[in-house]
């Protein structure tokens, strides 16, 4: 493997290792890089970390890595770091953004605004159609168009972008070498040729259910606005648009019919604020500012993840676990009912997380696991 930018080919393969170990997850990988200062002695210590519960811990096997590396290079992929300088910058942004991306295409569409456009899987015939029309003179006007390769609107939205000769972005709930749906195999390859196919999964992993919310934070992440063209309630495109309202991003929606269930996500969430939309020019209207200039400042240095959080090389975990319940509370909360300091805390959930013993929530909640 070709370590990208300044890292080590040591550094990037402790990397991998550290997010493929057992209950190591988006938090707790950024703050063992903080508490141990990079990835190489993050690994050395984890045994000792963990084992603090009493029961045994081992990382990622070295061969299980070694294998992901050789399954992505035979696909042609390459890995994105969370500090590389390509690493999209709203992206990094939100909350648990992924430390590990694995990729295929062309990194320059990122450079341009991005618009995600999600919706139902069993779409009308309507819906197809202008999610088609719309991605297509998104792209047109020089707008990335990123969804999620599924069937109906994302297949749709990817399709429109690609007849315009324009940018796409597809991001997928599997490995990277994995085409989910089958039938979308020319077209997901379609997008990795001529736009970007990202994964966070590793190679070889199937799409199961529990990687689409994940998937669908990334789609999210990654845009400025999410239009939702056509949904029924409690969708998987209506958890797309909570998160990007979550993050502060614009939520869009197009009407539909009250006689088709299929449109009453898309009506539930214009009654709940997202913004109605009835062509691609709206889109645009609601993503530029007031002089209709396009946003062009999308790729910044990265953000020091490592800064960000105190260092615990010198604390004793504070003694939360009885402060817990399977209600999610904020990490702030349990900071002032413990009356530890905040690195003793996240110590402590660290410890937890490793144990397979806590969970974590949107918004810097935890509980119980």
């Amino acid at each position: 493997m070709s370590a990208p930018g300044g890292l080590s080919r040591d550094e990037a393969f402790a990397r991998i290792r550290l997010l493929r170990s057992p209950h190591v997850g988006p938090v707790t990988y950024r703050h063992l890089l903080a508490r141990f200062g990079n990835a190489v002695n993050a690994i050395a210590a984890l045994p000792e970390v963990a084992g603090r519960s009493g029961r045994p811990y081992a990382p990622a096997p070295e061969r299980r890595v070694h294998d992901e590396i050789a399954a992505a290079r035979k696909t042609g992929a390459r890995y994105l770091f969370h500090d590389s300088p390509d690493y999209p910058r709203l992206l990094g942004e939100t909350e648990g953004a992924p430390p590990i991306l694995t990729w295929r295409g062309d990194m320059s569409v990122l450079a341009r605004p991005c618009v995600a456009m999600v919706g139902a899987r069993n779409a009308s015939a309507a819906a197809i159609r202008l999610a088609r029309e719309f991605a297509h003179e998104l792209a047109g006007e020089g707008w990335t168009v990123v969804s999620g390769l599924a069937r109906g609107i994302d297949g749709a939205a990817h399709q429109g972008a690609l007849a315009a000769g324009g940018a796409t972005v597809g991001i997928i709930a599997s490995g990277i070498d994995i085409t989910y749906p089958p039938e979308h195999a020319a077209l997901q390859e379609e997008v990795a040729t001529r736009g970007l196919l990202l994964a966070e999964q590793p190679p070889g992993s199937e799409p199961l259910a529990r990687h689409f919310p994940s998937r669908n934070r990334i789609i999210a992440g990654l845009c400025l606005g999410t239009l939702v063209v056509e949904a029924a309630p409690k969708s998987g495109s209506l958890i797309t648009a909570r998160l990007a309202g979550e993050m502060g991003r614009q939520v869009m929606a197009i009407p539909g019919s009250p006689l088709d269930s299929r449109s009453h996500g898309c009506n539930q969430l214009i009654r709940d604020g997202a913004t109605l939309v009835q062509a691609a020019q709206d889109v645009i209207e609601e993503l530029t500012d007031f002089s209709g200039a396009m946003p062009t400042s999308l790729r910044e240095a990265p953000r020091d993840w490592v800064e960000e959080v105190p260092s615990a090389a010198a604390a004793n975990p504070a003694d939360v676990a009885g402060l817990l319940t399977t209600a999610p509370v904020a990490v702030d909360e349990l900071i002032r009912q413990s009356g530890a300091s905040a690195a003793a805390v996240q110590l402590a959930l660290l410890e937890l997380e490793l144990d397979g013993r806590l969970a974590r929530h949107a918004g810097g909640r935890v509980s119980l696991g």
